[in-house]
């Protein structure tokens, strides 16, 4: 792709050690955590690269726990689809149980690469689904960051407010909405109308790299955006293209 030719990037990559997609080059079972991080950087040097010097990214990442020695995870009775054969062995310096820490690790990183961290938001989820955990607190939020490449970029925060007329706050509670073909990671297209609206203008060029049953594409269009999506997976890819000829009818 061209540089320097998208508006935006809006996306949520596969997160680690939650999902076999059993599609080779895929990203999220790498066998250390580390060469995870790494190998996300390298996809978003390259976002980097095709993104306006004015331009933002919207970076939604959740977090997990490590495997506890387990190559296997049973299926969770209130979430069957956790199930999974493979999974990778607990990282070098964690210990059984514990939170990996993935969406801050992830948010050096790429600080370190050259992004500029602009903001943590904390999506909190009111119909998050129960865990079956009886030793802490049933986890209800993921993170999106807004990374820029620039100290100065393009912000439309009249678009979005608050209570009461209020600037924008970094906690947003939006619900879930499950997408019947697709896997249960999608992010909600209220999230994903927020991230543009903010960061772009009808007509503008959005970026997903980990498009996914394509809601961001969904978004786009009945927003006036124009979107290029990658996807790997050709079963989403089929599910993407059924949802966008719906979304444009």
């Amino acid at each position: 792709m061209p540089a320097g030719i998208f508006q935006s990037c809006v996306t949520s990559p596969p997160y680690w050690s939650l999902r076999d997609y059993a599609i080779p080059g895929q990203i999220g079972l790498e066998t250390s955590l580390e060469e995870y991080i790494q190998e996300l950087v390298k996809v978003f040097k390259q976002v980097y690269r095709v993104l306006r010097d004015d331009g933002t990214l919207w970076l939604n990442i959740g977090d997990s726990y490590t495997s506890g020695g387990r190559t296997w995870r049973a299926p969770d009775k209130k979430n069957p689809g956790r199930a999974m054969e493979v999974r990778p062995p607990t990282p070098d310096g964690l210990k059984p149980k514990e939170l990996t820490g993935v969406p801050w690790r992830l948010a050096f990183a790429l600080q370190a690469q050259g992004w500029y961290l602009r903001a943590d938001i904390v999506w909190n989820k009111p119909n998050c689904q129960p865990e079956s955990v009886k030793d802490r607190p049933t986890r209800c939020h993921e993170y999106i960051f807004l990374l820029t490449k620039s100290e100065r970029y393009s912000y439309h925060g009249g678009v979005v407010r608050g209570p009461n007329g209020r600037n924008l706050r970094t906690v947003w509670d939006i619900n879930t909405q499950a997408c019947r073909e697709a896997h249960f990671a999608t992010f909600p297209p209220a999230l994903v109308e927020w991230c543009l609206a903010l960061g772009s203008l009808p007509g503008d060029l959005v970026l997903d790299p980990f498009f996914g049953s394509g809601t961001t594409g969904q978004v786009c269009l009945e927003k006036d955006r124009r979107f290029v999506g990658v996807e790997l997976n050709p079963d989403y890819i089929a599910i993407a293209e059924r949802r966008l000829k719906a979304a444009i009818v």
